[in-house]
């Protein structure tokens, strides 16, 4: 072999399909038709603060138990794609250094070069369809930034969103995009968003954002039944679930639209872009809220967990009433 590069430490198999490995209780339960709850990791890696990653990572896996369904949080260990984490590799996630994060479009390099990386909406969207995973619950999506009509700033999320069959329940987007661009951009990729218990599109810390989902439903066999039906017209994506944050947690969408224009000033003059934006941004807003953004992000994904979960055993009774 000739040429500067380093050799590869981990290419992963080749010919044999994608380098998934799927836990053997995650494989078990969907071998059976249980309900399974797919999970991302950027909230574990860049999302939320130490301690309060690892401590909100394994809660949210217990709240998936205890409402009747097995968790499956995924991630990138070691140039592993894993589906279904023990306790050591959310630890090795939440504290471990020189932790990545990973879209769709760095799975592969992740695998080759042996890194560790949290999964984005997108990368666990992809990967959790790969393991056969139907509900996937996170915090918030990405969408379109504010503006995207000059950077062109416009998240994988909703691309994937648009051609991956996975039900997700989310607090809508998160409250630093630009939600009407985010919901037309959704329109287009034919992806249906649906209100729980909710006429309005959720804005992540704040329960409405003043822009109407498409449909409501309040009820999980309603939901489950709009989903299920989804996947028998044979549609190409996903279904978006806009869960409300708690309303006890919830911060005024003024207040955040406020603390948000500070932060993204602050953003700019430092530089800051890409990637990086995301992450400043949730920080600054926690720290001139008082904290009351975390709080609300940690009870944000405690209850998607929770509705997704609820969502997969309907799903599975559905399913198992038809046969």
């Amino acid at each position: 072999m000739t040429g500067t590069g380093p050799v590869p430490t981990n290419t992963g198999p080749t010919n044999t399909g994608p380098p998934l490995e799927v836990a053997e209780e995650v494989r078990e339960a969907l071998a059976a038709g249980g309900a399974v709850v797919a999970l991302e990791s950027t909230i574990i890696t860049h999302g939320l603060p130490r301690p309060h990653s690892l401590d909100t990572a394994r809660a949210v896996e217990a709240v998936v138990r205890e409402h009747g369904a097995v968790p499956a949080t995924v991630g990138v260990i070691a140039g592993r794609l894993r589906v279904g984490l023990d306790d050591a590799a959310l630890e090795r996630l939440a504290c471990g250094p020189g932790v990545a994060k990973a879209s769709r479009r760095d799975l592969a390099a992740a695998v080759v070069s042996g890194a560790t990386a949290g999964t984005t909406v997108a990368a666990t969207l992809h990967l959790a369809h790969l393991a056969g995973i139907a509900v996937f619950a996170t915090g918030g999506i990405g969408g379109v930034h504010r503006g995207a009509e000059r950077t062109f700033d416009v998240s994988a999320d909703l691309v994937e969103l648009g051609r991956t069959p996975v039900a997700v329940v989310c607090a809508g987007a998160k409250s630093i995009l630009d939600i009407p661009k985010t919901l037309e951009v959704l329109e287009t990729h034919g992806v249906p968003v649906l209100g729980y218990r909710t006429d309005e599109f959720p804005a992540f810390f704040s329960r409405g954002s003043g822009h109407r989902v498409d449909h409501r439903v309040d009820s999980v066999g309603t939901l489950a039944a709009v989903v299920a039906a989804h996947r028998r017209l044979g549609q190409p994506g996903g279904v978006l679930v806009g869960n409300p944050v708690p309303e006890a947690v919830a911060v005024p969408a003024a207040e955040v639209d406020e603390c948000l224009e500070r932060s993204l000033a602050e953003a700019e003059r430092a530089g800051i872009r890409g990637k990086d934006v995301t992450p400043f941004l949730l920080g600054r807003l926690c720290e001139l809220t008082g904290g009351r953004t975390l709080a609300a992000n940690v009870a944000l994904v405690h209850s998607n967990a929770a509705l997704a979960a609820d969502l997969a055993v309907a799903l599975g009774s559905l399913h198992r009433n038809q046969l």
